[in-house]
């Protein structure tokens, strides 16, 4: 499907000519240059100064061998990567994955749509995202700390509190970032807050690991409250996913009065009617890394389908996809409004097809993307390193003040973009214009040669 704007449909061809193979990357760049053409026709600057030309390609793209021994003695090799991708605003934030589908696809993907997100979050952050095609499943702690290890041994000299500070992302948690920074520390001889999500007491944040869930129930809450005079309270919700995001989404979202009523794992997905067990749950996931089939021996009514297809095909008022991208597709949204979805939000990036997105919102169903609702977790990192510039570390109660009041300005910041350039209450046209504006500019004030 071409793109209404000619000047824009060129460009993307070009795009995907010069990145042939890589479907995941030219998606993103596609979902964010259809939203553009009334932005481009009102600022003939950005034009002129092939704003998008130089965006569209990262500043710089680390690709590199990762050497490590297992167990048994034997030399495993993996490749990493880092994709620093646009540092306009501050320096290049984002995750790392370690998962066995990352390939350069993938971390431009993930790369492109952090730019926006980070500045969505109205936080001086720039885009970047990175990680290896290493599989953590089925690893000894030992094995992960050596690959962690290595990983490290390569990237610490491309990265920096003020350059470019990865995060966790699919894979990496507190243990592996805890690798990874001592890695850093140790070939630095510096304790910086090069890192973010590192261990309480040690330079990491309260709320981290809750926050991308929460922070997409407070975005949700938020345009609910704004765009249909409602709430979560009372909802019947589906949720997707059994990692962080998943589970404290599940959290937030029972607090605030609703009943989940599923989560998924890569196997299959729990349906509870009675509304998902969230201490059950973080006990199977969280202190047993265990399958959710526990969960149906441990919990009465509650079925276990293996399977992740019909997880949306399940009554609901609203929908979080929390688990990986591409997994709400056409068929999935059929269910979803034909069973009277009215709001859906993306947990994880990139969850919902480009078809499955506009066929939602032709249908009337408020739609969050995930560069606006699941922005919580990079916020807070972004919050973790203005404590470790000054030193200090802020209450839980006063991360949870910052990271609400920020859930909420980028609905409306994406809601009042779309208002403005004519898409009206299309908040996927709202978040990709309010974020590329002010990218724009910012690239503009610092010069063509930047």
């Amino acid at each position: 499907m071409a793109i209404e704007s000619k000047y824009l449909n060129d460009l993307y061809e070009k795009i995907a000519l010069r990145n042939s193979g890589q479907p995941e990357y030219l998606q993103a760049v596609y979902e964010v240059l259809e939203s553009l053409n009334p932005v481009v026709e009102r600022h003939p600057e950005y034009k002129k100064e092939n704003i998008i030309g130089r965006l569209v390609e990262p500043e710089r793209l680390v690709k590199f061998r990762v050497a490590w021994t297992d167990d048994a003695g034997d030399v495993q090799v993996n490749r990493g990567y880092r994709v620093q991708f646009n540092s306009a605003l501050g320096p290049y934030k984002g995750g790392l994955r370690l998962h066995p589908t990352v390939c350069e696809s993938i971390v431009k993907f993930l790369g492109f749509e952090q730019i926006f997100k980070n500045s969505l979050t109205g936080l001086p952050l720039g885009g970047g995202k990175g990680g290896s095609d290493f599989n953590p499943k089925g690893k000894s702690d030992r094995e992960i700390m050596r690959f962690c290890q290595s990983f490290m041994t390569e990237l610490w000299r491309h990265i920096g509190d003020d350059t470019d500070v990865p995060a966790g992302d699919i894979g990496v948690g507190g243990t592996e970032i805890g690798y990874m920074f001592g890695q850093y520390k140790r070939l630095r001889n510096k304790f910086t807050g090069v890192m973010t999500g590192k261990m309480i007491g040690a330079g990491g944040s309260e709320m981290r690991t809750e926050a991308t869930g929460y922070g997409l129930l407070y975005f949700t809450n938020e345009m609910l409250r704004a765009m249909k005079n409602d709430s979560i309270a009372g909802k019947t919700v589906l949720i997707s996913g059994a990692g962080n995001v998943a589970i404290y989404a599940a959290e937030k979202a029972t607090q605030m009065g609703g009943k989940v009523v599923t989560v998924s794992d890569s196997d299959g997905y729990i349906y509870d009617p009675n509304g998902i067990d969230i201490a059950i749950l973080k006990q199977i996931k969280e202190v047993e890394r265990s399958r959710l089939t526990e969960y149906e021996k441990r919990v009465p009514g509650s079925q276990y389908y293996e399977g992740r297809e019909g997880i949306w095909h399940t009554k609901c008022d609203i929908a979080l996809p929390c688990a990986t991208q591409n997994e709400l597709r056409m068929e999935d949204a059929i269910a979803l409004v034909k069973n009277g979805v009215i709001a859906i939000a993306e947990g994880a990036n990139m969850p919902t097809t480009p078809d499955a997105v506009h066929y939602l919102q032709e249908k009337g169903v408020l739609f969050g993307p995930a560069k606006a609702a699941n922005a919580g977790g990079v916020a807070c990192s972004g919050l973790e390193m203005s404590q470790n510039s000054q030193r200090i570390n802020w209450t839980h109660s006063r991360v949870d003040e910052h990271l609400q009041e920020i859930m909420k300005n980028i609905f409306h910041t994406s809601f009042e973009a779309a208002q403005e350039y004519g898409y009206r209450n299309n908040l996927v046209a709202g978040a990709n214009i309010a974020g590329f504006v002010k990218v724009a500019d910012a690239m503009l004030w610092q010069g063509i040669c930047y």
